[in-house]
């Protein structure tokens, strides 16, 4: 396993966070970083909805994937990148919320393959209801040109 300076870590995924278009078009915002998790908080947008007025199912899945590849970048090292190779989401409950929290979570950290969990919450006045689940597995990516931190 490689030593992660942390601090480095946190600087590199929020710069990269503020580069990803598909997050900054869902409003989404990067919450909480910290080793092995990550947090991103999205506010209800009727834009964002599917038919019945619940947030879509492929904006929950897309936080989560984000959220979990950026607990994945808390593991590796500077150079690296990851990309999605496969994931699966449960949709335990309709995206009904004033907010929304998507937590990523390193399940098992690897060389080459690092897999994660990751949970959604819609948020109101009461308890946080957990509303997806995903486990994603993602490969860590060197020296391949285009594709970095």
């Amino acid at each position: 396993m490689v030593d992660i300076d942390q601090d480095a870590a946190e600087t590199r995924i929020r710069e990269s966070f503020a580069r990803q278009g598909a997050m900054k078009t869902l409003g989404a915002t990067l919450s909480s970083v910290s080793p092995g998790v990550v947090e991103i908080e999205l506010s209800f947008d009727e834009k964002l909805t599917q038919q019945h007025g619940f947030l879509h199912a492929g904006v929950i899945s897309a936080a989560l994937d984000t959220a979990c590849s950026y607990a994945a970048h808390t593991v590796i090292e500077p150079d690296a990148s990851l990309l999605t190779i496969e994931f699966k989401v449960n949709l335990m409950s309709p995206g009904r919320g004033e907010r929304f929290l998507f937590r990523g979570e390193i399940t098992k950290p690897g060389t080459n393959i690092i897999v994660a969990d990751g949970r959604g919450y819609a948020l109101t006045d009461g308890p946080a209801k957990l509303i997806a689940s995903m486990t994603s597995t993602m490969m860590v990516i060197r020296g391949r040109e285009g594709i970095s931190g």
